[in-house]
């Protein structure tokens, strides 16, 4: 689940957490089978949580794969709520229409085949809720377009802060003003300066997974 935990706390979290959904365990073994990175049910479950917490209805994601994160995320939604995903690979939004319409949640979903900052300006209106989970060199960025078109009390949730294709020791040395040892390192540490640092939002780093950052507007 997590290199971040001893498994002691790893064991504990299996068993404390609910089981996920059929539709669930079968993208959780379609990621696994295919070694692609996915944020694992107990970062899908503090999504879910979060989402219903938030009261989001309008969510856009940078970056989603094959829909993994958006699958956590749709059932926390209204009915008629919204869930943009953006992806380079149309197989990957294929697969995630395959299973998000296979879970029913399909009406909710908007795929968009190409970058994803790009998608954003091009989607119009506010926003309740992101996900960030593409480019670490981008997640800044990211961060400040998201935050102009997020409506108070929303949140900003961005994954691999602690770990992934980022170095920890790195990200911390980073943020004490040493040098990064490469550019994802580099986008991770600019993206915690940035929202710690930012006025209008309130941020925790949670441990689960890889690591990841939640930030809620005031």
């Amino acid at each position: 689940m997590s290199s971040l935990l001893d498994d002691a706390t790893e064991g504990l979290l299996a068993a404390g957490l609910a089981e996920p959904e059929p539709f669930l365990r079968e993208m959780t073994e379609y990621g696994r089978e295919r070694s692609f990175p996915i944020v694992g049910p107990a970062v899908g479950r503090f999504i879910r949580v979060a989402t219903t917490m938030a009261g989001s209805e309008r969510v856009f994601e940078f970056g989603y794969g094959f829909g993994y994160s958006a699958a956590w995320t749709a059932p926390a939604l209204p009915g008629d709520g919204e869930i943009h995903l953006t992806d380079y690979d149309p197989d990957n939004l294929e697969a995630a229409r395959e299973f998000l319409d296979g879970a029913g949640y399909g009406g909710l979903a908007s795929y968009h085949e190409g970058d994803a900052m790009e998608t954003f300006e091009a989607v119009a209106g506010t926003f309740d809720q992101f996900l960030i989970d593409h480019d670490k060199t981008q997640y800044a960025a990211a961060f400040e377009r998201a935050a102009s078109r997020l409506s108070d009390g929303g949140i900003v949730i961005a994954d691999n802060m602690m770990g992934g294709p980022v170095d920890p020791p790195g990200v911390r040395d980073a943020l004490a003003g040493g040098e990064p040892i490469d550019d994802a390192t580099a986008g991770i540490a600019a993206y915690i300066e940035t929202v710690r640092d930012h006025p209008d939002f309130d941020t925790a780093l949670v441990p689960l997974g890889e690591g990841v950052a939640v930030s809620v507007k005031r």
